[in-house]
């Protein structure tokens, strides 16, 4: 085919050159004629087709040599790159392609480095992060241990190695470590429930109690803090004891003292004052202290648990109404009113006769109102800064009452004095703390009354507080579970 449009190239060209001859000849009267033999344009045809194949053929070789090097080096740096992702992937995050290239390959690579070293920079944050967290927890006295929401034990610091004596099994069921019910129990609730939990464990170690308090974590599971409380609770036993034996002691001298300056001052004659005076101050303060000792006795008894609470299913009517028949003929000497109002909102609360019943001690809720009524007719009935017509109103009033709130009846005593300021609220129930010491100690009070009171609601599963507000009085609430 080559040869045949070859042929005819040649044809056409010669035919042109002919054609310009002839007109030229014919304009000088003249002809002219050509001839060439076609086999000599055969071969120069057949010539350069084989030139042309021949360049054709090198011109391949040449692209097929360029792309296999092109390829070969584009496949080993796509090669490294992949091997260097691997390397990533595993761990190494030192790993580097260091592409100098920007084509599109080089430009991948870069992003690859720059990728591996923010994340290297982050790993190596949360790293020291972690070198100071496990730092600050085995530096801890209190031993810690973290548990998976599938029971495992991923994590715990060296005073909870130490504090077990098979050592911690990490990745193991923490009943393989820790086989106290109180601490499994309070870990699942902490799970489960994601709040918060405490309990006191006393079978972890022979002859040890810890505080527990298991958190949860914010991808499941909880983490525990133990912290022993055998030596605090020694050293409070001890503090106990000795308060108890010291006031038991003193009971008896100062009974006698008591007597016995009643005795002389029944004897002396009403003209030697000093004598009756001296006498008369020796009566009181023995007295004062006998109070004191009493109520030391009481708050010991309470706390270390020696004293027995006979719980029963008891009317909140019935508690009001004895704790006002006992108080009434004394609060009119005080010039006050004790009175009983059935709820401190008549259209939202229930009247106390419909209160379920509390589980309570009588005699035990008895001495906690005698306490706060007591010290609402000492320091209840002054006005401070009320006005004249509210003084007269409210200030000579002190109300008794109950409501009902959620699984637990609420109690309250309110009196319409000068009030608390707000700053003593939150230690009024610590032993021997005094709003006012001057006053109290004129009053004729321990201090411990309150102290009382509070130990005598947490032994019955309840709680106390105090609300005030200057010059409009104050109201101390304690609430009683449901029978």
């Amino acid at each position: 085919m080559r040869n045949g449009i070859f042929l005819k190239l040649m044809a056409a060209f010669a035919v042109v050159i002919l054609a310009t001859a002839v007109t030229f000849d014919a304009m000088l009267g003249r002809a002219v004629r050509l001839a060439y033999p076609l086999s000599d344009v055969e071969a120069v045809a057949l010539q350069m087709r084989h030139r042309l194949e021949l360049a054709s053929a090198l011109a391949f070789l040449f692209a097929f040599v360029v792309a296999a090097v092109a390829a070969n080096w584009t496949a080993r740096r796509l090669e490294r790159i992949v091997d260097v992702a691997a390397r990533i992937a595993d761990g190494d995050l030192t790993a580097r392609i260091q592409e100098t290239s920007q084509d599109e390959v080089g430009r991948v690579a870069g992003a690859i480095d720059k990728t591996a070293r923010r994340v290297e920079q982050s790993f190596a944050a949360v790293r020291s992060s972690q070198r100071q967290l496990e730092t600050l927890l085995n530096s801890m006295q209190d031993a810690v241990i973290a548990v998976s929401a599938d029971g495992l034990v991923q994590w715990a610091n060296q005073p909870m190695d130490r504090l077990v004596p098979q050592g911690v099994r990490l990745h193991q069921p923490v009943v393989e470590t820790i086989r106290d019910p109180d601490f499994l129990a309070t870990v699942k609730e902490a799970t489960t429930a994601r709040d918060v939990k405490t309990a006191r464990a006393t079978s972890i170690v022979s002859g040890r109690a810890f505080d527990v308090t298991a958190a949860p974590l914010p991808d499941g599971g909880a983490v525990a803090v133990l912290r022993d409380l055998t030596e605090t609770e020694r050293v409070e036993k001890t503090r106990r004891d000795f308060i108890a034996n010291v006031s038991h002691e003193l009971r008896t001298p100062l009974t006698s003292i008591q007597g016995y300056a009643e005795t002389l001052l029944d004897s002396t004659p009403e003209n030697t004052a000093p004598t009756r005076e001296f006498l008369e101050i020796i009566r009181k303060n023995s007295a004062r202290m006998s109070r004191l000792t009493e109520d030391l006795l009481t708050l010991a008894r309470v706390e270390s648990g020696e004293t027995r609470f006979e719980m029963e299913p008891v009317p909140p009517a019935e508690l009001l109404h004895d704790a006002e028949e006992s108080f009434r003929e004394i609060a009119r000497t005080h010039g006050i009113d004790l009175q009983i109002q059935d709820s401190q909102n008549a259209e939202e609360d229930s009247p106390i006769q419909h209160l379920r019943s509390v589980l309570a001690d009588r005699e035990a809720i008895h001495q906690v109102f005698s306490n706060l009524i007591d010290n609402a007719l000492k320091y209840g009935s002054k006005s401070g800064a009320q006005s004249p017509s509210k003084s007269a109103a409210s200030s000579g009033r002190v109300i008794l009452g109950a409501r009902s709130v959620p699984h637990a009846v609420e109690f309250f005593v309110q009196d319409f004095g000068a009030g608390i300021p707000s700053e003593h609220l939150p230690r009024l129930f610590e032993r021997f703390y005094r709003v006012d010491k001057a006053r109290s100690r004129e009053s004729g009070g321990t201090g411990l009354g309150l102290a009382i009171a509070k130990h005598i609601m947490l032994a019955h599963g309840g709680s106390i507080r105090a609300e005030s507000e200057l010059a409009h009085g104050s109201t101390f609430l304690f609430t009683l579970p449901t029978a």
